[in-house]
């Protein structure tokens, strides 16, 4: 693993006059007006980084953002950036035009990649993969003579982006709030969520209940107008939802019944984060596209990439047709080298290995956390984890966790995030035992000190 070295000193002056320009200048992604402060990130190596005031913290969070795979300061990384952008820092890969990284790339990502899904559409982060995909599945059933297939199902309690489909695709109310008209003929049905099956499918099995709102929400839209469900595997932002095990067998079939295709968001769950390369193809979903961004490149250069069947490519893209989509920085050399590096260093070190590793050491250390009164559940998925607080032993009304995560940087400078009322660890994949250890104890110090109402004591 990293060698962390000892930052050099910044002088605490310009750490506030930082956190004061943040406030005045930037516009942050999910930016709530009720939250002033700022914690400017100046400096990581491994599982730590420091701020602009040279305050040391444990990252748990995987870079804030479920990613980090390699870790922070890995010079292996750094060494290809610089190298690529010395020899050709851009072209672009619109029309005839390529470079030898993207193609080496969709290469490397297709050996990678499910059989069957060898073509490869790079974004610069998931929204643009998940725009990409929406685009595909339409444009597929369209050159099949079938354009009225238009009709994307998704679910709720999804994080699919924030842009203007991937937005509308995305299962929280909010990220449709204000913004006008969305995205027309997307429709979303229940989450697979198995700790509030009794609230949710009124006493009915998790899958059989989730099978037949599909098959029924299919048959109103009308089954010649669905043209793709698109779910993530294991539900991120949902906060770490784990589908029962005959859940992705049963919806593939259902939707092949009706010729419908299957997008795996797997922009948190590739290149590792839950314990495989990719994890949609080991809970028998058989995806026909896979969006992925995030682990791409540890987060070292912005990069996505759309995994796709040949056949829909050729439909969107072959003879005859003309794919009038892209981004100015699709298959940008720089980032495609970095991710070629990213993925030499997961394989040679054996990260998705080790994310299984870190999840068997997870579910011991939370083992003991799960006693106590607030926390109704834990939900472990290769180096992920999920917390869910509730207000009490036999209660199980939800506890929001924005005062855990606080308390956690403030007291314990231990990173997680909150989605809702479930605390989410997502560690580099290179986090130590002892690191992972000080993490769960700092969780379980807060939460045993956190009241019904979300205060913590």
């Amino acid at each position: 693993m990293t060698t962390r070295e000892a930052p050099g000193p910044v002088p605490a002056a310009a750490g506030g006059e930082l956190e004061r320009l943040d406030v005045r200048h930037l516009l942050h992604p999910h930016q709530s007006g009720a939250q002033r402060d700022r914690f400017v990130m100046v400096r990581g190596e491994g599982s730590v980084v420091w701020d602009a005031n040279g305050v040391e913290f444990l990252d748990a969070s995987g870079g804030g953002n479920w990613l980090a795979q390699v870790g922070h300061g890995r010079r292996e990384l750094t060494a290809a950036l610089a190298e690529q952008a010395g020899r050709l820092a851009y072209f672009s890969c619109f029309f005839d035009f390529s470079n030898d990284k993207a193609v080496l790339l969709a290469k490397r990502l297709a050996d990678l990649a499910p059989d069957g899904l060898d073509r490869v559409f790079f974004t610069c982060g998931g929204s643009e993969g998940v725009e990409t995909a929406i685009k595909l599945a339409r444009l597929y059933h369209r050159g099949r003579g079938r354009p009225d297939r238009t009709w994307i199902i998704s679910r709720d309690l999804a994080y699919h982006g924030a842009t203007y489909g991937s937005g509308t695709a995305t299962g929280f109310a909010p990220m449709q709030d204000g913004v006008g008209p969305n995205l027309p003929h997307v429709e979303k049905v229940s989450p697979p969520y198995p700790y509030r099956a009794a609230e949710l499918y009124g006493g009915e099995a998790p899958t059989d209940f989730l099978v037949r709102e599909l098959d029924e929400t299919i048959r109103r839209i009308g089954p010649d107008r669905v043209a793709a469900m698109i779910g993530e595997p294991v539900m991120g932002g949902g906060g770490v939802l784990v589908p029962p095990p005959d859940y992705w067998p049963r919806v593939r079939e259902l939707l092949d019944s009706h010729g419908i295709l299957l997008i795996a968001d797997e922009v948190v769950t590739a290149f590792g984060r839950t314990g495989a390369w990719f994890d949609s193809p080991g809970r028998g979903a058989a995806p026909d596209m896979i969006v992925t961004a995030k682990g791409l490149t540890s987060g070292y250069a912005p990069l996505g990439a759309v995994l796709v069947r040949a056949d829909i490519a050729e439909a969107a893209a072959g003879e005859g047709a003309y794919f009038f989509h892209g981004h100015t920085y699709s298959g940008h050399p720089v980032s495609c080298a970095v991710a070629l590096a990213n993925l030499d260093l997961i394989e040679k070190e054996g990260l998705v290995e080790r994310s299984r590793e870190i999840g068997t050491w997870m579910r011991r250390e939370l083992a003991a956390v799960a006693g106590l009164d607030r926390i109704g559940d834990v939900r472990v998925e290769g180096a992920t984890a999920g917390i869910e607080l509730v207000a009490g032993e036999g209660d199980r009304t939800p506890v929001m966790g924005g005062a855990v995560t606080a308390e956690l940087r403030e007291r314990h400078r231990v990173l997680v995030r909150d989605y809702g009322p479930t605390i989410v660890l997502s560690p580099p994949l290179v986090i130590e035992r002892e690191q992972l250890g000080r993490a769960v104890r700092a969780v379980a110090e807060v939460v045993a000190r956190l009241d019904e109402n979300g205060e913590v004591r």
